[in-house]
């Protein structure tokens, strides 16, 4: 028998997608080089397409010149604030998820003081002290992050509401004579949670979650490094990756955290709609998935579970969530849509190692 009980309840999303778009055939003109320095004799051309058939991504987007991380997040903020209907007064707190704060273009040092959050709190010109603003810094799960937090504070009874931002402009950090640049982009996405009353079986809201950080030899998977150009400044640091070892890493982990998450949910697999996961890489993506549902005894993962977006929008990392979500959930991407009382799942993985899963009903 069915009674009612309290949830978090997502009441609002929205995203921002950058207008500048860098096709592929823009980085056939780059030089590239490997982590020894070596320029890779490879045709930039050959080097590009052979990363297509990898990752999926065909284009990304960057932001304009005069738009920082917490201006595309407040872009983002402000959408999912106006399909909640909520006064962004009555906000308890705003947590915003990030890697490298704002980064202004044609430099690569973050500013992140203050926080992106209070930022993005000025930029709604919430006046109320009492909403309390802080950054997550967690990798590309970021944002999957700030809502398992805004979820703890809800049901603890210390908020009622909270805004949840992922916001990022990686184009900024990129080593262009790098070939992993090519996967990296910007974007924002948000949702407005709040705690409810609703139907203790079919009701929306947060299920269950699951976190993990893996620190010993995977740490510096993603790390800051010098430029792969020979001559470059060596004081400079720009985003590097050992995407095999990360590819190898994903591969285990995120399903168990993702198999953990259910089963904390009483939920099996066969009850999954959809599968919100980090667009990182398609090929991964889609094995990180095929190992889940083999974990479940399904040799063939239905199709109608992986949304995707990364072939258009490549990796913005804490935005890539929260924005296919919003796009899903508006009825904005082909095939895919989503009615009352779907089961789906965000999972996400990146720096730290940190990886995180939630399960959540529509």
């Amino acid at each position: 028998m069915s009674t009612l009980v309290n949830k978090t309840v997502i009441t609002g999303t929205g995203c921002f997608i950058p207008p500048i778009i860098k096709t592929n055939r823009d980085f056939t003109v780059h030089d590239f080089f490997d982590e020894n320095k070596t320029r890779i004799e490879t045709d930039p051309s050959v080097v590009v397409e052979k990363f297509r058939q990898i990752t999926g991504i065909e284009e990304r987007r960057y932001a304009p010149t005069g738009m920082n991380t917490s201006d595309i997040g407040t872009f983002a903020a402000k959408d999912a604030l106006d399909e909640s209907g909520i006064d962004p007064e009555s906000l308890d707190q705003i947590i915003v998820a990030h890697n490298f704060g704002n980064v202004i273009k044609h430099t690569n040092q973050s500013d992140m003081v203050p926080s992106l959050a209070s930022r993005i709190k000025h930029n709604l010109k919430i006046k109320n002290p009492h909403c309390v603003a802080y950054d997550v810094l967690f990798g590309c799960p970021g944002w999957i992050q700030g809502l398992i937090q805004a979820d703890a504070f809800l049901k603890a009874g210390i908020a009622k509401r909270c805004l949840v931002v992922g916001t990022e402009t990686l184009s900024r950090v990129i080593d262009v004579y790098d070939r992993d640049s090519m996967i990296y982009s910007d974007g924002a996405g948000a949702c407005i949670v709040e705690n409810l009353e609703v139907d203790s079986i079919n009701g929306s809201g947060i299920l269950s979650s699951a976190s993990a950080t893996y620190s010993m030899d995977e740490v510096y998977f993603l790390n800051l490094g010098e430029s792969y150009f020979p001559h470059s400044d060596p004081r400079m640091r720009f985003i590097k990756m050992k995407g095999r070892k990360i590819y190898e890493f994903a591969l285990t982990y995120v399903p168990a955290a993702m198999k953990e998450c259910l089963e904390r949910a009483e939920a099996n697999i066969r009850d999954v709609k959809m599968i919100f996961i980090h667009q990182a890489n398609e090929k991964m993506d889609e094995a990180i998935i095929k190992n889940l549902y083999k974990a479940y005894g399904i040799d063939k993962t239905p199709e109608s579970t992986i949304p995707m977006n990364i072939h258009k929008l490549g990796n913005s990392s804490v935005a890539t969530v929260p924005t296919l979500f919003d796009t899903v959930r508006k009825g904005n991407l082909e095939g895919f849509s989503l009615s009352k009382g779907d089961l789906v799942l965000f999972a996400s993985v990146g720096a730290g190692m940190n990886i995180n899963a939630v399960c959540y009903r529509i």
